[in-house]
């Protein structure tokens, strides 16, 4: 049986010591690739288009008596007979709250996979905190990191991370308020039950919320063939197919009908879905997520990194 994938974890036990000196050492890596990433997607406001008070402007406008006249832009008043105020655009502060599974099947890495599946969305949460740090939002991770509003939240989240005991199960997301976004990053192959009741009480409350779901691409195409043992990284149970080939058909289906009741549950609580890759590039998850994030999907471009 020759190993179409591994786990790509450094030692044969899977406890939570090995699992958290393991996602240390990743961790730096992933930073770097994360502001890389970060760097080929343009950031911006979340589609506020709002006059108000910020450092961006939004437009030129007729000046109206009253207005201080400090206000007037006298550049552009110049042009012609009209006084003109420069309007900037609102800009205020929002929490935004990413979370990226770091279970043991997030370890698996199939042979035509660019990295395994904890590597990319450790990259897209940081590359997300790194793009919306930049806009001057407040970035929290939750039983990780408490929000902060800083321009090196990526690097102080990498740091928490580093630090913080190793979660595994669906965060608990009472704390975040109705007002606040939050993104989970994860394979999603808890049972359904475990995430609505995870993100149900959060989408009810009014939380603004999007999915992204990771997978290898050996998990979508199932490229196995002959006699194939397949171990369960979660609980270690072990299946030995002896001609793996004969229920490939079937498995894809299963695996589509999978993924179409997950994002129809996400979907249906109001949160946006998204499904990557990881033989695709991060940027193409990147630069989507951030369309959701500044509601308009439409928006979010394929980029090269």
């Amino acid at each position: 049986m020759a190993p179409v994938g591994h786990l790509t974890q450094p030692t044969g036990r899977l406890d939570a010591l090995a699992r958290a000196r393991q996602r240390a050492a990743l961790l730096p890596d992933c930073l770097a690739e994360a502001r890389r990433v970060a760097n080929t997607v343009i950031a911006g406001w979340h589609g506020r288009r709002k006059r108000g008070i910020g450092e961006t402007f939004w437009q030129f406008r007729p000046y109206v008596d009253g207005e201080s006249l400090s206000r007037i832009d006298w550049r552009r008043s110049a042009r012609d007979d009209h006084l003109y105020v420069r309007d900037r655009e609102w800009e205020a502060a929002h929490t935004i709250w990413l979370w990226a599974d770091q279970s043991p099947s997030m370890l698996y890495k199939s042979d035509v996979a660019l990295v395994a599946k904890e590597s990319r969305a450790l990259v897209i949460m940081l590359a997300l905190a790194e793009i919306l740090s930049r806009s001057g939002e407040r970035i929290g991770c939750p039983g990780v990191m408490d929000p902060v509003s800083s321009r090196n939240a990526a690097e102080r989240l990498a740091l928490a991370l580093a630090h913080a005991p190793l979660q595994t199960a669906l965060p608990d997301l009472g704390r975040v308020g109705r007002m606040s976004d939050v993104v989970l990053i994860s394979d999603f192959l808890d049972p359904d039950e475990a995430l609505e009741r995870c993100i149900g009480p959060a989408a009810r409350r009014g939380t603004r919320g999007h999915a992204i779901e990771i997978s290898d691409p050996a998990e979508e195409n199932f490229p196995y063939s002959g006699r194939t043992e397949f171990r369960d990284p979660e609980t270690g149970q072990k299946l030995v197919a002896g001609r793996a080939e004969t229920v490939a058909a079937d498995y894809r289906r299963a695996w589509l009908a999978r993924r179409e009741v997950l994002a129809q549950g996400v979907r249906r609580l109001g949160w946006s879905f998204l499904s990557h890759s990881t033989d695709r590039l991060a940027s193409e998850a990147l630069a989507a997520a951030h369309g959701h994030l500044s509601g308009i999907p439409s928006a979010a471009k394929t980029v090269p990194a």
